[in-house]
């Protein structure tokens, strides 16, 4: 009687996590993670103590015109250092800055944290009877120590990301479903995570090919497209990539992202969970409302003098009105008048529907990357998107926000599918996640997936670290045509 062929036997396990650096020992990668999380915690450190003497200098030298004695300033103000050092490590720990390279957050969640110690140790000193000097010197501090943390970690992530990459460090991916869905799965992905490069050494389908794969390569993750698979081969694809200690990750469906609002119901026989909508209410309303006057009315006194010379350009440059009301559809699939510096001559609109054939973008968007209606002013405002300025005048009235879904003309909403149209359930945004993910070089599918993830992730560090990110992404040109 032929023996049974026996499976390969099990020599790792998912618990050993292997690193994506140069070796494969769980102590190397504890190693390499203790090393990164040190040189973190100096970096903060010294963040923090570089901004409170920046903040104590610049309150010397507004009380002036008497004499800085600096070494006395600094004696006399920095008692609570090494209690404001521990505080500041623990809310960083516990705001998972100190974890692994790619889930660590940016300068959103660093000034949310910087700001949170600010009011503990405000609160710790009120509480204790301490001697308070001026409020000024807490909130200047938490400024300049969370602007210095944000760049050097940026510093820190951009030298140690070029230093990996010269070493030829690589993260081995193999993608799992069928040719069309694994090349939008990549094209999505990027090229990288975390800084670290993605080396994609193969596609397959689930069943013998993966297990032949799993077991001729070393590989560091399984990522597995939306390929509809049914829950017992999803099972089986993890159960055998666990067996070679490989990592699963899977590309959520889109209806599976409303899971991440579920709220649990408890006293019934069967697990049920309440899918809340993707919507803004409450406390969460009232602090992105907020956020948005005070900013757009920041952005509009200090930006008027641009304000002007933009203006002034549109005018000299092509015959009409400086400004152009757009058609939107908002909140509540409402119409409403999106204004924006005009970019291309007049009468535009009337000419879109011969210009159908040449559309270059998928889904609903309209998008022509040498439009002929567009000006020689307009082009160079589109470019930087400056053309978008005058959305804080919607913002302003309530019809947008600073950062959301962006609001799309009414000629793009009508050809939508049904999926799609959960995203005017809140305000729509000057900015968000298209702007940074890409612009307008993502399938509309995925730009919805973005706004999707935005809906069920908001935080107002959120929209912080968005409208920090914009400035680049619009700076480099990004997608913008």
């Amino acid at each position: 009687m032929q023996a049974q062929e026996r499976p390969p036997v099990q020599t790792e396990d998912i618990r050993a996590t292997r690193p994506y650096l140069l070796a494969r020992s769980p102590l190397k990668t504890l190693a390499w993670r203790t090393a990164s999380a040190a040189v973190l915690v100096a970096i903060d450190i010294a963040g923090l103590v570089i901004g409170v003497f920046a903040a104590l200098a610049v309150r010397a030298l507004i009380r002036g015109p008497e004499p800085i004695l600096w070494n006395l300033l600094w004696n006399l103000e920095t008692n609570w250092l090494p209690f404001l050092i521990l505080l500041l490590l623990l809310v960083f720990w516990r705001n998972r800055l100190y974890g692994p390279r790619e889930l660590r957050e940016g300068a959103g969640r660093i000034a949310q944290s910087v700001f949170l110690v600010a009011l503990f140790s405000l609160a710790f000193a009120i509480g204790t009877g301490q001697h308070i000097y001026t409020l000024g010197l807490y909130a200047a501090s938490a400024l300049f120590v969370a602007i210095l943390i944000s760049v050097f970690r940026w510093s820190y992530e951009n030298v140690t990301g070029s230093v990996m990459r010269s070493l030829g460090v690589q993260r081995k991916v193999l993608l799992v479903g069928d040719s069309a869905q694994v090349e939008q799965l990549k094209r999505t992905l990027g090229a990288a995570r975390g800084g670290i490069d993605y080396d994609f050494t193969g596609t397959v389908t689930a069943g013998p090919a993966l297990r032949a794969e799993l077991e001729r390569q070393k590989l560091d993750e399984l990522i597995v497209a939306d390929s509809g698979l049914d829950e017992p081969e999803l099972l089986a694809i993890v159960e055998e990539a666990h067996r070679y200690g490989v990592k699963v990750r899977v590309a959520p469906r889109t209806t599976e992202l409303l899971i991440e609002r579920g709220e649990y119901v408890p006293g019934q026989g069967v697990p049920l969970f309440e899918l809340r909508a993707p919507i803004f209410a409450g406390t969460d309303w009232a602090l992105k409302r907020a956020f948005d006057l005070l900013v757009s009315a920041a952005i509009v006194v200090v930006g008027s003098p641009l304000w002007l010379l933009i203006a002034l350009l549109v005018k000299l440059d092509s015959r009409g009105p400086v400004f152009y009301a757009d058609r939107r559809v908002g909140l509540g699939e409402q119409e409403f008048d999106m204004l924006k510096f005009r970019t291309m001559v007049e009468g535009a609109a009337r000419a879109q529907p011969a210009l159908e054939d040449a559309n270059e973008a998928t889904g609903a968007l309209f998008k022509i990357r040498d439009d002929p209606r567009v000006t020689r002013v307009g082009r160079w405002l589109r470019r930087y998107s400056l053309d978008e300025l005058p959305n804080v005048v919607n913002v302003l009235r309530g019809q947008m926000s600073l950062v959301g879904p962006r609001p799309l003309p009414v000629r793009d909403y009508a050809k939508l599918e049904a999926w799609h149209r959960k995203r005017s359930n809140v305000l729509p945004g000057m900015t968000g996640l298209w702007q940074i993910a890409g612009r307008s070089n993502l399938p509309f599918d995925d730009l919805v997936r973005l706004d999707f993830y935005y809906l069920e992730n908001w935080s107002l560090w959120l929209d912080i670290t968005i409208l920090v990110r914009t400035v680049p992404a619009v700076a480099s040109r990004r997608g913008a045509y």
